[in-house]
């Protein structure tokens, strides 16, 4: 568990499967970061709680501003090319909260837990227009990995990134 300032990052329950689903199409969909036809995949809490570790930033009232979905292998991962790389999709931070340092905090969770794993390396995918988690990626020792970008719907072009572990 990782603590900042009135923020608690922890494992989510179910009773947190709504408000992560409601957080996470209004971050990404409301935000601008993706289309309206990908609301339904990350609405979908439930199906990704079966296949990653759901994690999410709690506020000190025990309101959820953040959340990821910790990937430490499997095809969830999509990008994930070896059984020592981990990954994490998914990233979301109220908007009320950006600033805070709370997706840092849930990027550094999955850092950790993939290095207690014994994962040599974690490896994300993000959209072009997300320049924002570009520059916190970059800020926490991840570079691209241009030769595995890929596109899994024709117009949607997907920027991988790695960190060494």
């Amino acid at each position: 568990m990782v603590a900042l300032p009135a923020v608690v990052i922890e494992a989510a329950g179910r009773r947190d499967h709504d408000r992560i689903a409601q957080l996470t199409v209004d971050v990404y969909v409301g935000g601008g970061l993706a289309s309206s036809g990908y609301a339904a995949e990350l609405a979908d809490v439930a199906g990704r709680a079966r296949q990653a570790e759901l994690l999410v930033a709690r506020d000190a009232t025990g309101r959820v501003v953040g959340s990821v979905a910790f990937v430490p292998g499997g095809a969830f991962g999509e990008v994930l090319e070896s059984a020592d790389e981990a990954g994490f999709r998914m990233l979301a931070v109220d908007p009320d909260a950006q600033g805070q340092g709370i997706g840092a905090a849930l990027v550094q969770e999955c850092l950790r837990r993939a290095s207690a794993a014994g994962k040599r390396r974690v490896v994300i995918s993000t959209g072009t227009r997300m320049t924002a988690a570009h520059r916190l990626y970059e800020r926490l020792g991840f570079t691209r990995l241009p030769e595995r970008d890929w596109t899994p719907v024709p117009g949607i072009d997907l920027l991988v990134y790695a960190r060494d572990l």
